[in-house]
Parts: structure tokens; sequence; C-alpha cells
């Protein structure tokens, strides 16, 4: 038998079997195609060159930015591109044969391929699923397989996918290892990820091992992506191609997924030296070159870590200069950070020595980490000597260094030094101003001096946005003073502001204080409010809390099962709808939500705090903080459970987006505020856009809905988003609806602009070309 494999140019295709064409009246019968219509050559478009994907694009939107409370997390190595900018060669793929169309022997057969070649492009995915049903009881594994192929063959690699899924779900049909290959790795070169990945899993489900190509390419999808925890699933899929595939990776992927890892920020990156240092070993046992930059690398991220491997350091310099590298500055700061983390200050002076003698001088990070060196080892008047100096380089002293040596002079509790640096600081302009009174009002708090710690407390309010940490130190002072009722009136002001809140460390010393005065009553109703919110109370309050309890008949009540309350369940409703994720297990029975945030929008930084102190009880040991540490995480997870579920099977019944059936039942205008705050924007025009992912009949019914409220509003379509537009005074009337539920910290940044609420002017200013029917129809992971 005469067989053609996957692997020749692409023969032209007939205009007759074009993909675009409207689909027929009646889908389901397959037309008598002409007797002179030519056969079919089954054949491979030659592809379009694999582009270099290795550089990991970060694409946030523009926003505002606040300070992070340790600037040098914020670092990234500059991993040079020149080592894994080669073109990727990969590896051969399995060899994909099918019979040729016009071997088939029967001519009603290729007529009814011919027509399924023709149509099924052109079909919904619904549609799509009817007609192969339709066609199942002639269809043969040769006969779909042809189709599938044809798919790829014109590049409607979607339409592939949807017909190897169907092949999927008929038992009569075996698995073809060949066929999900090629169907893979073209996934994967689409930079659909998820979709290759899960023709992966497939592969392995059946007992099979994944050909080198598929490793090679879902690893370059997933690195060719800016999504969350797409490295992690690189990393994890080039780990089972070492050790469970036992395939030997090229170079440049070595180096593409090392120079990932290390183009994190400092502070998230070092969570991956282990995967780094286990790509080091391949490379090294591999035989292969190891390039300047992975020994560079390797040493910035021991730098970050919080136990500093002194011998492994000196061990990668060795090596690095066995191999005939000099170390750049670069290197050397990553050593004098690693220096000032371990208060090694006689490395620190070597490599200082070195710095002096470089071309480029000495970098301003240079200085803050030697002054961190020397504060490590108890000299912080050696501190404010290095930043003397710093100060005597023009442009050298920033933020940052004011932040360390007001830091350093603070724990050292040097009143005076610190009083006038802060004092200077204030008069530079420089911002943020945040970091530095939380060391003065920690100083004041320790030294005991609580009226220069009330007007530092007010002064701060008067110049920063304030934040539960400053408020904490507050209120500790105002109860060791024994002002109580001043006390209880700062932590009502606590409780009653969303973007602040209390937390355990706040509830428990006014539990103290209320049973210490002997005001058992007030006691009582705030040991409701921590049960209430799943706060432990202390051990040593115990015994004098059962006491309390005793004489209003009451137990101490044990930890329960968390529930929803309405106002969580609401709130998770306009977040899913806004883009939050939920994550579930294989099984599906058990769900997580994953709480994302961009740190570019100032929006989302005030939304953070609140939704932490909402979902505490919720959220995973390893995503909470402690009490004396303020800052919250960019993303977080809640546990995993089955209370999630019913949002999963609501908003994400596949794993795709869905708007549900009875949306028009929970769009509330508090469900719309929070799908406002987390997933809105509104444009320099005035204008509110809210993002919704989903299908076009379930956004149809949201603009149903919009509507009985008299909120007309214009939809824009991008694949699977949609923009929903209110324009002109629509943006004020939907405001009016939903102000309320607000949180009163971002009223400012999404209150629609008075001034342009004009028709005409809206439309010329938009920043989106709203129109009611979507013209993109592709569609994304």
């Amino acid at each position: 038998m005469k067989t053609t494999a996957f692997t020749s140019p692409l023969y032209p295709i007939c205009s007759s079997l074009s993909p675009h064409r409207h689909p027929p009246v009646q889908p389901l019968l397959p037309p008598k195609p002409p007797a002179a219509s030519p056969p079919l050559r089954l054949s491979l478009s030659n592809r379009r060159r694999f582009d270099s994907v290795l550089r990991v694009s970060v694409e946030q939107e523009v926003g505002f930015v606040e300070f992070s409370p340790d600037p040098s997390e914020a670092e990234r190595f500059d991993f040079d591109g020149s080592c894994s900018d080669a073109d990727l060669k990969l590896p051969p793929s399995a060899a994909l044969e099918v019979k040729e169309l016009d071997e088939l022997p029967e001519q009603w057969r290729r007529s009814k391929i011919a027509w399924l070649c023709k149509e099924l492009p052109a079909q919904k995915s619904s549609t799509l699923v009817r007609i192969l049903n339709a066609q199942r009881k002639w269809l043969q594994q040769e006969d779909i397989t042809y189709v599938a192929v044809h798919c790829m063959r014109i590049r409607q690699h979607e339409t592939g996918f949807k017909v190897y899924k169907w092949m999927l779900s008929q038992p009569k049909f075996g698995f073809d290892f060949a066929l999900a290959t090629k169907l893979a790795d073209y996934m994967g070169k689409d930079r659909k990820y998820l979709k290759c990945r899960e023709i992966f899993d497939g592969i392995i489900k059946q007992g099979r091992v994944p050909t080198e190509s598929t490793f090679h390419i879902l690893i370059i999808a997933y690195l060719s992506s800016s999504d969350q925890g797409c490295l992690q699933e690189a990393c994890s899929i080039y780990n089972r191609m070492i050790q469970s595939g036992g395939y030997r990776p090229p170079l440049s992927l070595h180096n593409a997924l090392f120079r990932a890892l290390v183009s994190c920020p400092g502070g998230t990156a070092k969570l991956y030296l282990k995967q780094a240092e286990f790509i080091f070993h391949n490379v090294v046992t591999s035989g292969l070159e190891v390039h300047k930059d992975v020994y560079g690398g390797l040493i910035w991220l021991h730098s970050y870590q919080d136990a500093i491997d002194k011998d492994r350091i000196v061990g990668l310099r060795k090596e690095m200069k066995r191999a005939g590298f000099q170390e750049g500055n670069d290197v050397l700061l990553s050593v004098l950070r690693a220096c000032s983390r371990d208060g090694d200050v006689e490395e620190a002076e070597r490599v200082w020595a070195k710095l002096e003698n470089s071309e480029n001088g000495i970098p301003s990070q240079a200085f803050i980490y030697k002054m961190e060196a020397y504060a490590k080892v108890g000299d912080p008047m050696k501190s404010l000597e290095i930043f003397r100096e710093m100060k005597k380089t023009p442009g050298s002293v920033n933020t940052v260094a004011y932040h360390k040596i007001i830091e350093i002079l603070s724990k050292a509790q040097e009143l005076e030094l610190a009083e006038s640096h802060m004092s200077e600081f204030k008069a530079s302009g420089l911002k943020p101003l945040m970091p530095s009174y939380i060391d003065m009002l920690t100083m004041y708090f320790s030294l005991e001096l609580h009226d220069k710690l009330d007007s530092t407390f007010t002064e701060c309010l008067e110049k920063c946005r304030p934040n539960r940490t400053v408020y904490n130190i507050y209120l500790d002072s105002l109860l060791e003073t024994g002002n109580i009722s001043k006390a209880e009136e700062t932590f009502d002001l606590m409780l009653a502001t969303g973007t602040i809140g209390v937390n355990l460390r706040s509830c428990n010393g006014m539990l103290n204080a209320y049973i210490s005065a002997e005001d058992y009553t007030k006691a009582e109703k705030l040991y409701d409010l921590m049960c209430e919110k799943k706060f432990v109370v202390e051990p040593e309050l115990i015994d004098k809390l059962e006491y309390v309890l005793t004489l209003v008949k009451k137990a101490v009540k044990k930890p329960v099962s968390p529930k929803l309350t309405k106002d969580q369940r609401e709130i998770l409703v306009g977040l899913i709808l806004g883009g939050l994720r939920i994550e579930s297990d294989e099984e599906k029975k058990n769900h997580a939500i994953l709480f994302e945030f961009n740190e570019n929008k100032l929006t989302h930084l005030i939304l953070k705090r609140y939704l932490y102190n909402q979902f505490h009880e919720w959220l995973l040991p390893s995503s909470r903080v402690s009490d004396m540490d303020d800052d919250i995480p960019q993303r977080f997870f809640t546990i995993a459970h089955s209370f999630f579920g019913f949002y999963a099977d609501q908003f994400r019944p596949n794993g795709r987006p869905t708007i549900p059936k009875l949306i028009d039942r929970w769009l509330s205008p508090f469900v719309l505020a929070y799908w406002y705050m987390f997933g809105g924007h509104r444009s320099p025009a005035g204008d509110i856009m809210l993002k919704v992912k989903g299908d076009p009949d379930g956004v149809l019914k949201i603009i149903k809905v919009l509507k009985a409220r008299s909120l007309e509003c214009k939809v824009k379509r991008k694949g699977r988003v949609f923009w929903i537009g209110f324009l002109g005074n629509n943006s004020t009337w939907f405001w009016e609806l939903v102000e309320p539920y607000v949180l009163e910290e971002v009223r400012s940044l999404l209150k629609p602009c008075q001034e342009n609420n004009t028709s005409d002017s809206v439309a010329q200013n938009s920043s989106l070309n709203f129109s009611e029917n979507a013209s993109d129809d592709s569609d994304t992971d």
C-alpha cells in the first residue's frame, strides 16, 4: 500500500475546498462532490520558521507603582542573550504516514472526506462535534486521521485539535501516537501551551513517552508566555524530559530555561536555586560549554538566599576562573550582596577594592551592601561613614540608600543621628517615606518615647498612605501607656478601614487590655470577632479568657470548618468575572482560588490588602504573612476545598472561562463593584471598561441584565476576551450604581471624569474602538 509521510511540501489546494466558505444550511448531509473534482494529496506545508521565543516577555499595564519593602529584591540579573539566541534546532519528530485520498477504493468515501475537510474548519466546536457524530457510522481510523492531518496542513491547528479530541472520545478509534505528537508540536509552536500540554498528558496516560521534540517545544511554549505559573511548568517538563524521558536537551534549551529563571526579580528568583543548580549540573555532565553568565547567574541566585552558602560561591568563582572568565561588576556585586547578608566584612573589603579598580567605578548598590555588612557585625558608625562617602559621589544617594542608613541607625538606637537623617530624607523630596517611618516608630517604641511616636505617627498619616504595620505600632504604644480609650478608637478605625484591617496581633493586644481592665463585656465581643475571623487566642490569654467566659456561662469555642459568608460569595463572583483564576485537582473534586494582582496598578495594590483580610482564614499557610510583616505577596492561594466547586462548575466547567446561565441572578451592584475594581479600567477619556472572558451568548446575557438597569454599553471582542464599555453619560450612571460598594481608597482612581462625559468626545477619545459585533474570532489559551 502506497503511503505518504507527513513531511513533504504543500500541494496546492483547489479553491472549491477553501476552509473560509460559509457552512451549508444542512451541514449534517454531505453533498456529492463533482465528478471532475481533483483529488486531495496529503502533504505538509512549509512551516514558517519557528523564531526564537527565549525572551520571556512581561507585558504589564501602565499604572501606579508603590514601594517594595526591599528594593534590592526586585533587581534582575542581566543575562547575555547571545548565549541562547541561537536558532533552536528542534529534534526530529515521529513521522506520520497516511494514505493518499485517491487511494481509497470508494468514491463516496473520498467525497465525504473531502467535504469534511472543506466544512469543519469553518464550524464552531459544537457544530463540528455534531457533524462528526453524524458521520461516525462510516468513519474509519484512517479517514478521521486524514481529516486531522488536512487541518494541520492548511494551518487550521485549532480545528485539528478539535477533531483529535473527538477521536479520543470514540471507543472504536485507537490511540495514534504519531498524530498526537505532530499535533502537540504544532500547538506548542503556535504558543497554545495549554492544548499542547493536554495532548502531552494524554500521551503519558497511554503509557507512552513523548518524543524529544514534544518535550522541547512544550518547554519553549511555556517560556514564551508571561502567564503566572508557566515558568514552574517549564521547569517541571524539563526535569521530566531528563529524568523520565532520558533525553539530553541541547545547550540552547538549557540556556533558555536558565535565563528565564534569572530574569525574575531576585526575591522571586531565589526560590529557583535548586532548579538552576540542576540545569548547571546537566550542562556540565553533558560535556557542553558553560556560558559566563551561567556562572554569574548562579552566584547571583546564591547571593539572595537567606542562608548564604559561602563554600559554593567560592567554588563557582574558582570554576569561572579556570574557564578563563573574568569577574565582571555583576559578579562582584553578587558576592558583595552575599557578604552583606552574612556579615563577612573582610571579603566585602576585598571585593570593594576590585570594584574601585574597575573601569565602570563603584555602583550605588555596592555602597548599600557594604553598609549592611558592617551593620551586621554591629558597627553602625562604619555604615554611616560609608553613607557619607557615598554622598560625595554625585547621583549615588537615592531612596534605597536613605532607607538603609535610617534602618541601620534606628536598629542601633542612635536617636539623634536617625532623626537628623530622617529630616534630611524628607527635605530631599525622595519617596517613598513609609519604610523609614516604620523604622523610626519602632525605635521610639523600643526607647519608650511615646510622645515622639505619637507625633511621628500623625506626620506619617499626613505624608504617606497608611498601612497596618504603622497602625499596629501606634496601637501597641497606646496600650503600653494605658490609653485604652484611644486604643479602642484606633482599633475601631482599623477594623472599619478595609485596606488596613486588624490582625492576630492587634486583636490579642486589645483582648489582653480589656481583660486586664476587667471590661469583660468588650472582651467577650472582641472574642466573638476573633472567632468570626478565625483568629487564635494567644496561649497566655487562654486561662484569663476562660475565667471571663465562665462569668457569662460561655465556653471557649473550638475551631470549626470555615464557611463562605454572603459578602465573600458575592466578592468571588465579581472577581471571577474580572479574571480570578480557579485551580482544580486532577479529579475535579477540590478547587482552590488563586488571587493574583498586577503590581503596577494602584487599585490592585489597595484591593490586595482588603481581599487578604477578607479571605484570611481560607488561605494556605504558605500564603499567610506573619503579624509583624505587612508585605502582602502579589499572589496567594486559598486551601483546596469543595466549597469552591460551585464556582468551578459555573464559571470553569471544562477548564475554560464560561458565563453561567444564571448570571442574571448574581449580577448585583455589589458584584459589579468588585468586577470593576479587579478587572475593570477607566480610560483617560473617563469611560469605564469591564474585561470578561467567555462565550458570546454569556456576554449577551450580561448585556441584557445591564440594559435592564438602564445601562447602555458597547462591546469589543478579542478572541475569548470581551471588553464591555460604558461610554459618555453611561459611565456616570454605572458609577452611581456601584459607588456605594467600591472601596473608599480607590474611588478617586475609578471615578469617571465628569468633564468628558459627552458621547461625541468619548467616541473620539476612547482608548478602545467599541462595536456591537465582534470581528476578531481568534482564540488564545
